[in-house]
């Protein structure tokens, strides 16, 4: 039976609304290139009436429906949330897999995470009650002052394809836990999960307005949300050159962004390590999700004195990944998620051989998949750091290496990048590397792993790779207006002025 997906319409003040254009886009299994659906394609009046539903939402009952409603009431619906996500795991997963290509087995471990994220932000937003009015002590006798904690206001959330449900949790739970009302843009390449937390939220009842989501192209709706006047605050995850169109356009405002972009993490590994452990580590570093991660390991520096067996390690496992369709049992690289995808890594790839690298591992499509969007896992050698494909995002499975003989030497490699969002280092001397750790220059640093990703913990980059932190009690920052409020409390007049009376 053909993979087919729920037909969906544009999910607008807490129900289902066709687009004013009624323009759909199709959507594209990229494991066999099939045509398994469509979804809605938002345009700029579209996102007009979610802006409106949204400030409607803020202000519906003087903002005690959500906005000024307590932590704990809008906890209530996050956790309802959580748990339909849990009872709808195998769907979801199922459909994350068709449409995204990722192996089924690890869409439903972002499932998980997804519904992990919710229950997290419930706590975040129970805990926000405590924390308001915070008293601020003052040198003076005669002033109070307190903090409060206040939603920003409508805000759009702007998510990528890679990890369609896991990266608008990441976004939707802390605005929504903070009390925005939120509209969700996620890519038009996968947003098939998206639509169905749509249906979730119809199902608990979330107050109408308070999330919107708007599926589309990013010129058509993308664009419009970034730049419209009503929507307070944009939160990007993508590319960097998007982020900076964004950035720039939200600059003309004054409105605050905060922008995950992307990077070309290193992963030091040192001569004292365990060649399998580090093998897998590696690998995984780079694979995981095909490939298409944002902080993937893909630079891999390997010390000189390991470097040819590590090479013959890494071809050993690279062999015995299975490669195939993402539903099929044991899959653990599936295909990138469309053509023109697809097509931009085996133009890194050619050009990288073009410049005088050597395809070690790779390079190519499996021969055994005819269809689809597949590129066998790939390891690249003979690196000089002015090639393309050392210095660029692929953002897909090809992992490029260079050794080194010093750990200076392997600092100086690491670093020399104009993105900073992980990194890594592989050793049992851990004096080592607590060194390495403070040397990067990265928002997130593994130690003898990658890619580990905790909701409790804080997630983003540095140089190119953006700023600003999601997840942990940071993300939850970056929803809130901090408001200082300062009370004088003597019967005794202020006293810097002459008193007319007196006189």
């Amino acid at each position: 039976m053909a993979a087919t997906v729920p037909n969906r319409l544009l999910y607008i003040n807490g129900e289902w609304r066709e687009p004013v254009k009624k323009n759909r886009i199709p959507i594209i299994n990229p494991a066999n290139e099939e045509i398994i659906g469509d979804i809605p394609a938002a345009t700029a009046e579209d996102v007009n009436i979610a802006v409106e539903a949204a400030r409607n939402a803020l202000a519906r009952n003087g903002g005690k429906d959500w906005a000024s409603a307590t932590g704990a009431h809008r906890a209530k619906y996050l956790r309802a949330i959580a748990a339909k996500i849990t009872e709808r795991k195998s769907e979801l997963a199922r459909l994350e897999a068709i449409d995204n290509g990722k192996p089924l087995d690890e869409a439903a471990w972002d499932i998980d995470d997804v519904a992990g994220c919710f229950e997290y932000h419930a706590d975040l937003a129970e805990a926000l009650d405590k924390r308001q009015k915070t008293p601020i002590p003052l040198p003076m006798d005669t002033m109070k002052c307190y903090v409060l904690r206040e939603p920003l206001g409508v805000v759009g959330l702007i998510t990528p394809w890679n990890y369609p449900l896991l990266m608008a949790a990441w976004k939707v739970a802390p605005a929504l836990a903070a009390g925005c009302a939120t509209i969700l843009k996620p890519s038009e390449l996968a947003s098939v999960t998206c639509l169905e937390l749509a249906d979730i939220c119809m199902e608990v009842g979330l107050p109408p307005g308070v999330l919107n989501i708007l599926t589309g192209l990013g010129p058509e709706a993308g664009a419009p949300l970034a730049t419209h006047p009503h929507v307070d605050k944009i939160a990007f995850t993508g590319s960097s050159a998007t982020g900076s169109k964004i950035m720039t356009a939200a600059a003309q405002l004054v409105k605050p962004v905060t922008l995950e972009l992307g990077g070309k993490s290193p992963i030091v590994v040192f001569d004292d390590v365990d060649l399998d452990k580090a093998a897998e580590w590696t690998l995984f570093g780079c694979f995981w999700t095909n490939g298409q991660i944002c902080s993937a390991t893909s630079r891999l520096l390997v010390h000189d004195s390991i470097a040819a067996k590590f090479m013959e390690k890494l071809v050993d496992w690279c062999r015995n990944i299975k490669i195939s369709d993402p539903l099929e049992e044991g899959c653990r690289l599936g295909p990138v998620v469309s053509k023109g995808q697809y097509e931009k890594i085996m133009n890194f790839i050619s050009t990288a051989k073009n410049e005088g690298a050597t395809i070690l591992y790779g390079g190519e499509r499996p021969q055994h998949l005819g269809k689809g969007f597949f590129v066998k896992p790939t390891i690249i050698t003979d690196i000089t750091t002015t090639m393309q494909i050392w210095r660029e995002e692929v953002f897909g499975p090809v992992l490029c290496v260079k050794t080194f003989s010093t750990e200076e030497e392997a600092i100086e490699l690491a670093n020399d990048s104009q993105y900073g969002l992980g990194a890594a280092v592989l050793s049992k001397d851990l004096d080592r590397c607590e060194r390495l750790t403070k040397a990067f220059q990265s928002g997130i640093v593994w130690v003898n792993c990658s890619q580990p990703c905790f909701c409790q913990a804080p997630w983003g980059g540095k140089k190119r790779s953006g700023f600003g932190r999601e997840l942990g009690e940071w993300g939850l920052e970056n929803y809130l207006n901090i408001k200082q409020v300062t009370q004088y409390v003597s019967d005794e007049p202020w006293g810097w002025y002459k008193s007319p009376s007196k006189l």
